[in-house]
């Protein structure tokens, strides 16, 4: 057996571990790394090290940081809040209010789980009392937390962009992202108009029986508190900020939230004051300063938050703790591995083996739903580290635009995070109050197997077959 075959293998190994036990998938590929480098590349050290992105490593960790920070001075929940008021008993508007509230955390750096976390249970609770359907309500907050998980200073565009920098190949930060939202805004809205979303509308507005100041009787958590999904993305995620919403009620009730860190109790108490002012603009100049002055979003993340822990040290104290290690350990492992791959040369034998096909575009759709069906189930951030470098040898030949392909990549393995078998899908399902949850992870399985069979073909039509970039 050849060592490029016995490397993609383990790869393989390593996807199966993570996601059948549990194991985090980035000490995996650290270990499959030592041993196929050791054992198979004859690699030292210093050549196993050599793959590994330092430069992701800041991002992720100053990005997730910054953003822990908010959630410890209840920033994030002033934000759901605010995003909640706006609503005012428009029963239709409420899915769409938590479908760009999850966009925005994510795109100003949210790991998509912390994201998920914080937003499904009040989203849910609010499907409860309104009569919406829970898989309409769950599938908007997964598919917003994916609108916005491309931008350029989101970790998931972080990652996308640095490895394509990190493998010279020609790249868009505004295409991917805008690929990503418009993707994901038309799968809501198809969403939105076969689940009763036309029902909703026809309803109009419901008597304001509650207003923002915590006199609901409702019981949603926000889990910003006691969130600790910031980042596992084996595959296996559970639930967090338990639920407690009570059964449907003739008029809408305001949701209470269960106070995080610095938060009052319910809606009323969650005020702006100047830790959360600052932290505020604080995210505002994290956004301009990468898009308008072009400077690394790790270390500005870092150097804000660092500027805000100085100033509330009491409200930052468990923001370290907080950071999304798990996925940098994830990101780091799997991208180390990748450097072991290319550094022996399975990378170009991949590569050319794929280019080998004879037909590009049918090897393009192939990658996708590869990437799909492998991240229902495993990381997305794991198969996409995975699958853009085996890629590149296959987009060197120029048949193929790059940016689309990677675009299609993406968004094909991002939008399978409905499954209940990841961890969005796992957390959206922990999150329902008074539902059957044999029927809704059903629900949860079928709509995922309906992406997983359809919206690679569909992003491989759009954005790779007319060869944009």
């Amino acid at each position: 057996m050849s060592p490029e075959l016995i490397s993609i293998l383990v790869l393989v190994v390593v996807f199966v571990i993570a996601t059948t036990r549990s194991v985090n998938m980035g000490a995996l590929a650290f270990a499959a790394a030592f041993g196929v480098g050791t054992l198979v590349a004859d690699l030292d050290a210093d050549g196993i090290f050599a793959g590994f992105p330092g430069d992701l490593f800041v991002v992720l960790v100053g990005v997730t940081y910054l953003f822990a920070i908010a959630r410890a001075n209840g920033t994030t929940d002033w934000l759901v809040h605010a995003s909640v008021r706006l609503v005012r008993g428009r029963v239709a508007l409420i899915p769409w209010v938590m479908f760009a509230l999850t966009g925005a955390l994510t795109a100003i750096g949210a790991v998509s789980p912390a994201a998920v976390a914080i937003v499904a249970p009040i989203a849910l609770s609010f499907a409860t009392r309104y009569g919406i359907s829970p898989l309409l309500m769950g599938t908007m907050v997964v598919h917003g937390a994916q609108a916005g998980g491309f931008s350029p200073i989101s970790i998931y565009g972080s990652i996308v962009n640095g490895i394509v920098e990190r493998e010279k190949l020609p790249g868009s930060e505004v295409g991917l992202f805008f690929a990503s939202l418009v993707a994901n805004l038309l799968i809501a809205a198809v969403l939105f108009a076969v689940l009763g979303g036309r029902k909703l509308w026809a309803q109009g507005a419901v008597p304001d029986g509650g207003d923002a100041d915590g006199t609901g009787d409702g019981g949603g958590s926000s889990g910003s508190g006691d969130a600790k999904s910031t980042g596992e993305t084996t595959g296996t995620g559970t639930g967090t900020g338990g639920v407690t919403g009570s059964a449907p009620s003739p008029g809408p009730t305001a949701v209470a939230v269960r106070p995080g860190p610095g938060v009052g109790g319910g809606l009323g108490g969650t005020v702006l004051n100047p830790a959360r002012i600052a932290t505020l603009v604080a995210l505002v100049a994290l956004v301009v300063a990468v898009l308008g002055f072009d400077l690394d979003a790790g270390l500005t993340a870092v150097t804000l938050a660092v500027v805000l822990s100085t100033a509330w040290p009491d409200d930052s104290r468990r923001a370290v703790g907080e950071i999304a290690w798990s996925t940098v350990l994830l990101i780091c492992g799997v991208l180390t591995y990748v450097g072991v791959l290319e550094e022996m040369g399975t990378i170009t034998w991949a590569g050319e083996g794929v280019g080998g096909i004879g037909v590009p575009l049918l090897a393009a759709v192939l990658l996708c739903y590869i990437g799909a069906i492998v991240s229902a189930f495993a990381s997305s951030v794991g198969i996409m580290g995975a699958l853009i470098p085996l890629a590149v040898p296959f987009l060197a030949q120029g048949e193929i635009g790059a940016v689309g392909m990677v675009a299609a990549l993406a968004v094909s393995a991002t939008v399978v995070d409905v499954s209940p078998f990841s961890t969005n899908g796992a957390l959206v399902l922990a999150a329902a109050p008074d539902v059957d949850r044999d029927r809704f992870f059903r629900q949860l399985m079928v709509y995922g197997g309906i992406v997983v069979a359809v919206v690679p073909a569909l992003v491989w039509l759009v954005l790779v077959v007319p060869g944009f970039g």
